[in-house]
């Protein structure tokens, strides 16, 4: 039997398909080939069309299919998507305008006026986050600018809800789902009333609960001619990206830290604690595994870490492939002599209290400078602002022994990974997995196929380990408090 594992990502949708009784990943695909875009129609917006993903989710299987892939012998659909992205849908489940997605600012100031009006205190005990730029302060930037929009909604999904509705044609979410939408209470154990009612959200938009891990509908007819897919094989997981990588590094534990550097960069911990940080500069939210026991993940989110890499290849490194900009990096020595990059250009960052400095350089010098400088500096900085963000995650008990990561986008790189290794002190593990397979698995585990988490990891390896170097982390730690003085002066 195969589990098919689905990511729908801001930058492309990737499939995968993993054999269940060996757990090895036997053949993925994603589309489209080049970065999906994201459409910004005034400065701080980001938006994306829901029916984009469905048809990048129809070709990257057909791509599959065209691998040589037997979509007939799969058995069970998992989905991983984009975090706190906002669908709103019309009673026949038609998107009526396009998805406000994660990196989008505008609704930084309804959040902070109902962390104000709903008291710091209680949103942080019930919550553990301020509503800050998440999807309810969305829906609420909705209700005030586009009325007409907001009387026509019957539902509003979290994109993964969506993709699960065009499968299934039922409208469900989760807790973890909720969570990341500031809409559940964990206080109570119950979708929060009182933020709906402050932001004057019916309850009935919000959608109702199935598992994380579990069926939660089966593919229609419909939807499997479209997509090439057997009819009636259930859904059996869904999870936002964040909680899934770290699922998918086999991170469930306290004390376990997982990390991305894709478009934007991560560092996810487990705690069995209920733990938030008083600013909402990384933010705290159900894991997969949240139920019986107390499994929350804490949140640290870059926005412009791959996306600042990406654009410095699109400008300045046409013809060079990565490897090759990385070659150019290697030949500066740690620290690129005195050039800082601050990589905040993609939007509101949380860890910054929803502040929007944008990207800076500074201490650039024309006579001594070339490309290989702005190279080595971006992927510093891209480090420093982990770093940055896992000083806070330290206060709340958040502390990395080790760092998991998939080998992929940034963790491609080794002067990141080496660099990051050696600045935080954790050895780096790199695993030959990602959102996608990831996926795959949680659905097995959804499904039944598995009778305990790790016989859903039988085909998950390390293939690479890096350790802290003391040179260059003694290197680095000079340098850090400089990069910190020219945040400083931004913010």
């Amino acid at each position: 039997m195969l589990l098919l594992g689905i990511d729908i990502g801001s930058s492309s949708v990737k499939v995968a398909l993993v054999e269940a009784s060996a757990g090895t990943c036997v053949a993925s695909a994603m589309y489209p080939p080049t970065e999906l875009e994201i459409h910004a129609p005034q400065p701080g917006w980001a938006e994306q069309n829901p029916d984009t993903w469905w048809h990048c989710l129809k070709e990257a299987l057909h791509l599959l299919s065209q691998s040589g892939a037997d979509l007939r012998q799969i058995g069970a659909v998992g989905i991983s998507y984009q975090m706190h992205g906002l669908v709103c849908t019309d009673k026949n489940g038609h998107p009526l305008r396009p998805s406000i997605i994660w990196c989008d600012s505008r609704a930084v100031p309804y959040g902070a006026r109902a962390f104000e009006a709903l008291g710091e205190s209680w949103s942080l005990s019930h919550l553990l986050n301020s509503p800050g730029n998440f999807t309810a302060a969305k829906l609420a930037w909705v209700r005030e600018n586009e009325p007409h929009v907001f009387e026509q909604i019957h539902h509003c999904m979290l994109p993964g809800d969506y993709i699960a509705f065009r499968l299934c044609g039922e409208i469900h979410t989760t807790v973890s789902g909720l969570s990341e939408g500031i809409f559940w209470d964990f206080a109570e154990n119950r979708l929060s009333s009182e933020l709906l009612s402050y932001f004057q959200i019916p309850a009935d938009f919000i959608p109702s609960l199935v598992p994380t891990f579990g069926e939660q509908g089966r593919v229609s007819a419909a939807a499997a001619a479209e997509l090439g897919l057997p009819a009636g094989i259930p859904l059996s997981y869904r999870a936002g990206d964040q909680p899934n990588n770290a699922f998918s590094l086999n991170v469930l534990k306290p004390g376990e830290i997982a990390a991305t550097a894709g478009t934007s960069g991560v560092v996810y911990g487990v705690s069995e604690t209920v733990a938030y940080d008083p600013q909402s500069r990384v933010n705290t939210f159900a894991h997969v595994n949240h139920g019986a026991e107390t499994r929350l993940g804490v949140l640290l989110c870059i926005n412009g870490t791959g996306i600042l890499n990406s654009w410095l290849k699109r400008y300045l490194g046409q013809h060079l492939s990565y490897h090759e900009m990385n070659h150019l990096a290697g030949a500066v020595a740690p620290g690129s002599e005195g050039l800082h990059i601050l990589p905040f250009g993609n939007g509101a960052e949380r860890v910054l209290a929803n502040q929007n400095p944008g990207c800076h350089i500074s201490g650039l010098d024309f006579n001594r400078h070339g490309a290989g400088h702005l190279f080595r500096a971006a992927q510093e900085g891209i480090v420093f602002s982990f770093h940055y963000g896992m000083e806070i995650m330290s206060h709340m008990g958040i502390r990395p022994q080790v760092i998991r990561a998939g080998k992929a986008n940034m963790f491609l790189s080794p002067i990141f990974a080496r660099s990051l290794a050696s600045l935080t002190g954790a050895p780096i593990e790199l695993y030959n997995t990602d959102g996608a397979q990831g996926a795959a698995r949680a659905a097995g585990v959804g499904a039944g196929l598995y009778s305990h988490f790790e016989q859903a990891f039988a085909g998950l390896s390390c293939i690479e380990h890096i350790e802290p170097e003391q040179e260059l982390g003694d290197i680095l730690r000079e340098v850090y408090p400089r990069w910190q003085a020219a945040l400083a002066q931004t913010l």
